[in-house]
């Protein structure tokens, strides 16, 4: 199967070179059938964009299939996880190619439904849970988009790609909020890092390429038609606002699995926010990129953890460059890729994103959320492989210490050879003529400098901590700003059924809000607070001259 996938790839991908250079398309209808004078057909609409995306679908899917028979050889359920996965893949054919929103359906409902069994594969209470938010989360896009379809009928067509209107803000909103669900951004985040209960193998396809770049694929075909500005600006802060909280949760997240999924999480949000600022070559092009090394990165990931005797703890790893190098080679240029190191990959898409967003016309607090999101994006990275590569070994975890297993390292060799070079390609075919860059040299030099800080930044993080957590025990009540803005204390409730019907549960609310401003931890605030200002009540010698001191200063300022 994975032989099969390869060359289905190469397949659209001489397609859709031919489309780039003879500039044209094609669209095939399938009469399904007709009857009392109607004809029910199935449109598909093949273009350079679909081509080359599918391409980029076949050939990680068949090195993740590939990768499968090695990471876990032994499962009883194998066969039945290939054959998911497949499935999943033919869902996204219908989904890529589709030229209306109905026959789209059909594959937008076909990813929930995989995503969702393939989440809950190992059938235990967390990925029940997980399982249930990632569908019930999704659900509520699969609802905008049916009802955005309702919407088209009143322009009797659903073909929307060859519309030649603007979409009312009503429709826009409706095609944004599904493409949000789709790609986790905020408030719909929660699901992404609690999908890691899955496999490593589902996590580096589902979680990379394919269901959470949905939605951003859904935006990119939508993008002539979206005139509205104000959701438009709208969309630009919420996937600036997701790519921070998503990268400040990085810096403290242990889990290596959920390190990489919240980095997923950060570049969906710089994909929405250069999505919103017009710029639909240059988002598609990060898609592509991003897709590659970043399953690149969860099947390194997986050879870690499967090294380590399954343990997804940082802190429980260490010395990795001893004990896998060839993996860990590959793993420190996935992340080099990830954080723009110049000529990999990701390079080539994200300085072009950020230099076209410093020439345009924003606020300047826009500016500096661009460059700590590109700073954040290095510091976790370098954090990561400090932590898992360089950190002090824990050799009493480990079950191997070898490299001998080819069937892992030949199914990243295709997709490390993409992380080196597929940017330079992308941008050559996508962007054949692209328009002039014309900065300072302090702004030509900013994204570099960036990059320099949020190294520092991350290696001076776990020489702080070595434990890689937290800075000090202090910071117990400003938790809930770090773990995603407490997002998953919201909306990650326990699910489950029982009896027929979903039972919640806020046992997972415990270190949230409702455990720190409400009953036994409001009383602690309370009374702690209460004690503190107690004190200013004595007669001390020492709070009487410094209220006097403020006083003074506070006089002078006023003055």
């Amino acid at each position: 199967m994975s032989l099969f996938l390869y060359l289905v790839s190469i397949i659209f991908l001489i397609f859709s070179l031919n489309f780039v250079m003879l500039n044209y398309s094609v669209m095939f209808e399938w009469e399904i059938f007709s009857t009392a004078g109607k004809i029910f057909l199935f449109n598909f609409y093949v273009d350079w964009m679909s081509a080359m995306f599918f391409s980029f679908v076949a050939l990680i899917s068949g090195s993740v299939l590939y990768f499968s028979g090695s990471y876990m050889p032994m499962d009883k359920s194998l066969r039945k996880f290939m054959f998911m996965v497949f499935v999943f893949v033919l869902s996204m054919f219908f989904m890529v190619f589709s030229l209306n929103l109905v026959s789209m359906m059909l594959g937008w409902d076909g990813l929930g439904i995989i995503s969702y069994i393939l989440v809950v594969f190992y059938n235990n209470d967390k990925s029940n849970s997980a399982g249930m938010l990632t569908v019930m989360s999704n659900r509520v896009g699969d609802a905008a988009l049916l009802l955005s379809i309702a919407c088209f009928m009143e322009m009797s067509s659903w073909n929307y790609l060859v519309l030649n209107i603007h979409l009312d803000w009503m429709m826009s909103a409706l095609v944004i909020l599904a493409a949000m669900t789709k790609s986790a951004q905020i408030p719909f985040s929660a699901w992404l890092p609690a999908a890691m209960a899955a496999p490593t193998p589902v996590s580096a396809l589902v979680h990379s390429s394919t269901l959470v770049t949905a939605g951003v694929y859904l935006l990119i075909r939508f993008s002539n038609l979206m005139q509205c500005f104000s959701i438009l600006s709208l969309l630009i802060y919420l996937g600036v606002l997701t790519t921070l909280m998503a990268s400040l949760s990085a810096l403290f997240e242990p889990d290596l699995k959920k390190v990489v999924a919240l980095s997923t999480l950060s570049q969906l949000g710089i994909m929405m926010s250069t999505l919103a600022l017009g710029f639909s070559e240059l988002a598609f092009i990060h898609l592509l990129t991003h897709a590659v090394f970043k399953a690149l990165l969860f099947m390194c990931s997986g050879k870690i953890i499967h090294n380590v005797g399954g343990y997804q703890d940082t802190r429980k790893m260490g010395g990795e460059m001893f004990n896998l190098p060839v993996t860990s080679m590959i793993m420190v240029l996935s992340s080099y890729a990830l954080c723009g190191v110049p000529f990999l990959a990701g390079f080539y898409s994200k300085d072009l994103i950020i230099e076209a967003s410093l020439m345009g016309d924003m606020f300047f607090m826009n500016y500096c959320l661009y460059m700590l999101s590109v700073g954040l994006s290095t510091s976790y990275s370098f954090r990561l492989l400090f932590m898992s590569m360089v950190g002090p070994t824990n050799q009493s975890s480990y079950i191997s210490s070898d490299e001998e297993d080819w069937i892992m390292l030949i199914s990243k060799m295709f997709l490390l050879m993409l992380s080196l070079v597929s940017g330079a390609f992308l941008l050559w075919v996508c962007i054949p003529n692209p328009w002039m860059v014309s900065l300072v040299a302090g702004s030509k030099w900013l994204s570099f400098t960036s990059l320099l800080l949020g190294m520092v930044l991350g290696v001076w993080l776990c020489f702080w901590n070595t434990k890689g957590l937290w800075f000090s025990s202090m910071l117990t009540e400003t938790e809930v700003f770090m773990t995603m803005w407490n997002l998953p204390k919201i909306s990650g409730m326990k699910l489950s059924f029982s009896s027929m019907y979903l039972s919640l549960s806020f046992s997972k609310l415990d270190l949230g809000w409702v455990e720190v401003f409400g009953g036994f931890g409001l009383y602690n605030l309370l009374s702690n607070k209460g004690s503190f200002l107690e004190g200013w009540k004595l007669n001390n010698i020492k709070n009487i001259l410094i209220v006097f001191i403020l006083s003074l200063v506070f006089l002078e300022i006023w003055v």
